[in-house]
């Protein structure tokens, strides 16, 4: 196994790892059941679909789309045994190791926690009242009474 720090710096060298993030409902499903819940089902996921020495439909066995965890794994290649074994350095041929499939499911959480951080500021934006559009031509009652020309009206 890699260095997780390393792997993820390669990842994000990647055109094709980096271009995966989580949408708005994959977002709304990891805020709605909360990590430990998505990281069991990425335990089911790793179990049933990579786990194995052979998994079943090495190399298509993860679905894009539908997930968390899926767009997880492709972000991550934790998708197959083929990526396990070029980005992670993870050999096929056998059965995970519990450390390897801690290893997995330690990698697929760290991108979810990423992901999470990373919308963030967006979803605080979008909390916020909206701001109001300034004007082409500025409103001058908001500095004081001004007559149309601009000049104050204030006596002097």
């Amino acid at each position: 196994m890699k260095d997780p720090d390393k792997v993820f710096a390669a990842l994000a060298r990647s055109r094709f790892r980096c271009r995966f993030h989580l949408a708005g409902a994959d977002r709304r499903y990891l805020a709605d059941k909360g990590l430990p819940a998505v990281l069991q089902h990425a335990r089911d996921f790793i179990t049933a679909r990579l786990a194995s020495a052979t998994p079943h439909n090495d190399g298509k066995q993860t679905p894009l789309r539908g997930h968390p965890v899926f767009v997880a794994q492709h972000a991550t290649a934790t998708c197959c045994r083929s990526c396990l074994h070029k980005w992670h350095a993870i050999p096929r041929g056998h059965a995970l190791t519990p450390q390897q499939y801690e290893y997995v499911i330690a990698v697929i959480g760290r991108w979810l926690i990423n992901e999470s951080e990373r919308h963030a500021p967006e979803e605080t934006r979008a909390r916020r009242l909206p701001r109001k559009r300034i004007p082409s031509q500025p409103n001058l009652t908001l500095f004081g009474d001004y007559d149309t020309a601009g000049e104050s009206t204030e006596k002097r």
